[in-house]
């Protein structure tokens, strides 16, 4: 059974958001990351996202400069699966929220990875029975979900399957804790986790909101901000998590669930937003624009 101190080179399938933060913090603490992309303008994209956050980090106080150009010096990024496959210990899927396109990339990766590979998904909202057979191992697969930003919101959910191995939840709960990440161990299988399942209700109350015409994008994030006293609203955090995968995620349970309500989400956040390329932070535009959104105004909450 592969240990801890047996991990030494981590796999990304997946160059998105999500998939360049776990990266960069796996990286950070000294493990050897390979990016996998499907394409070379995204590893492009990846790599200029990943500097950007390596900058913030310094001009944060988070990190010195010393330490984020070490850190990119750990990540190496590939189109080739066979190449990124090669010598993985651990691998974390950061696909889009598609079941069916995540069986078929763990279908790939066992065929190619060392069969002593721990599988882990990042999906935020499916549980890893639904992919666990595809996986071709899984007594060695598990459910590792992070939050945004990995650095910040440093609490990771670890869901098991019925099968996972307890040795395995065992290895990547010390897994977590050795990239600075605080893992919640889930004790049953349930569908968005232990912080999505709280939150998912808010973004479709909000974006339910938006859809319905009830009020104005600012208006709504008012709201919560200023009863709630955040520094930002739930359709500004959307933004960071990039309209794209939210309209994936809400499409999909809208489809699973044959709900109106969240079936009219998805075509709202596809036919405004999505198809227009706005998909947030990371396109410069969603329901803000960035840099300098107007939520970040000092008078923002007031109207002013």
């Amino acid at each position: 059974m592969v240990e801890l101190k047996d991990i030494k080179k981590v796999l990304v399938v997946g160059a998105g958001t999500m998939g360049q933060q776990i990266a960069f913090q796996c990286a950070a603490h000294d493990y050897s990351v390979t990016l996998y992309a499907i394409s070379n303008n995204t590893v492009k994209w990846a790599r200029q996202r990943l500097s950007a956050y390596a900058d913030d980090l310094v001009a944060d106080g988070h990190l010195d400069r010393k330490l984020v150009e070490k850190a990119l010096c750990n990540i190496a990024t590939t189109t080739s699966p066979a190449e990124a496959a090669e010598n993985a210990d651990l691998l974390s899927e950061c696909v889009p929220e598609d079941p069916v396109i995540k069986r078929e990339v763990f279908k790939q990766f066992n065929e190619l990875c060392p069969s002593r590979t721990i599988f882990t998904t990042n999906a935020s909202m499916l549980i890893p029975s639904l992919l666990a057979h595809a996986t071709g191992r899984p007594d060695r697969f598990v459910a590792f979900h992070f939050q945004q930003l990995a650095w910040v919101g440093n609490v990771a959910d670890i869901m098991p399957h019925p099968g996972t191995s307890a040795e395995v939840v065992a290895l990547v709960r010390d897994f977590a804790r050795s990239i600075n990440q605080i893992p919640m161990v889930l004790k049953k299988e349930s569908y968005g986790y232990i912080f999505n399942s709280m939150y998912s209700g808010l973004n479709s109350a909000a974006i339910s909101l938006a859809a319905n015409g009830v009020a104005e994008i600012e208006e709504i994030d008012r709201s919560w901000m200023g009863i709630m006293k955040m520094p930002i609203g739930p359709l500004g955090m959307l933004d960071m998590v990039g309209l794209d995968t939210v309209w994936s995620a809400t499409k999909y349970w809208g489809d699973t669930l044959n709900d109106t309500q969240t079936l009219k989400n998805a075509y709202y956040l596809k036919n405004e937003y999505v198809d227009n390329g706005w998909l947030g932070v990371k396109s410069g535009r969603g329901f803000y624009t960035y840099p300098n959104p107007a939520y970040q105004e000092p008078k923002f909450v007031e109207g002013t």
